[in-house]
């Protein structure tokens, strides 16, 4: 069935004749009855009672007219709903997200939301190899990064960089600088995060590496408040460093001092190519935050 036809009938009914639909319609009255005739015969119906002097409907006709207005109502409808994906104002974005520091990421989903109120957000909690391969299958549309130097076949786009933080007894000598460099650090034991984080800990290593200071392995890390709280009563002093999540923690006996020379950086893994409707519209909220953070 083609909807032009449903305009057709819908069209010669309200206007009582065929001349009338015709001129309504911007085409000739031949096309017009073509059409009407191909209908009847599609629905195997008749749809107008035709007289030399005037063209009403039928019983069936009147039946199918509300019907077929329904239609044309449910396609335009459609159309629009269409045009709202298309501008990324509706529709579903499916996002694996991270914490980050402070409430960036929740102020960049406030801005999407008023952005696009009619876009609907799945946040996803994954590790990063399986975020990766999401976003590699098309499971995930977007998904945020930290530490990821490269994705194969994928696109990295860097957002931001935040500093990174150490930790180590507040009786230590170091303890007293403000900032600190990783040479300084390079001969006490380290806590580093394990290998279940393969980003953050290669990027640690490879600066140390690089820097001429392989690391010298300390106590495990387990988590991060357990690790500052071993740094702070242990007798043997260690080290750690760690990124802000939500705040710098604060621990008796621990010190706490920006590093210097190195950050991480947050990025949003995508698949090549032109981006879809919600992920402009995250790309949008994200330029938003960036910018209001730079005022």
């Amino acid at each position: 069935m083609e909807l032009r036809r449903l305009r057709y009938f819908v069209a010669v009914a309200e206007e009582g004749g065929f001349g009338k639909a015709a001129e309504r319609l911007g085409i000739v009255q031949s096309a017009v009855s073509q059409q009407i005739r191909r209908l009847e015969h599609e629905w195997g119906v008749v749809l107008f009672e035709r007289t030399t002097r005037r063209v009403g409907l039928s019983g069936a006709g009147e039946r199918l007219l509300p019907e077929a207005r329904a239609v044309l109502a449910a396609a335009e409808r459609a159309a629009l709903v269409a045009a709202d994906i298309t501008a990324g104002d509706e529709g579903i974005l499916r996002l694996a997200a991270i914490h980050g520091p402070g409430d960036r990421i929740d102020r960049v989903l406030g801005e999407l939301a008023t952005g696009a109120p009619r876009l609907e957000v799945r946040l996803h909690r994954l590790p990063v190899a399986r975020r990766l391969a999401a976003v590699r299958a098309g499971e995930l549309d977007a998904a945020l990064v930290r530490a990821v130097p490269d994705a194969p076949g994928l696109e990295l786009l860097p957002l931001w960089s935040d500093p990174l933080y150490v930790a180590l007894p507040e009786s230590h000598p170091l303890a007293a600088e403000r900032e600190l460099r990783l040479e300084q650090l390079a001969r006490l034991p380290l806590r580093l995060s394990p290998r279940d984080n393969p980003c953050f800990h290669e990027l640690i290593t490879g600066a140390l590496r690089a820097a001429g200071s392989p690391p010298v392995p300390g106590p495990p890390f387990t988590d991060l408040r357990a690790t500052l709280t071993a740094i702070g009563t242990a007798r043997t002093p260690s080290w750690t460093l760690f990124h802000e999540v939500r705040g710098v923690p604060s621990v008796p006996r621990v010190a706490v001092r920006t590093l210097t020379g190195l950050a991480v950086t947050t990025s949003l893994a995508v698949r090549p190519g032109p981006p879809g409707p919600g992920l402009r519209q995250l790309l949008r909220s994200l330029r938003a935050v960036e910018e209001s953070e730079a005022r």
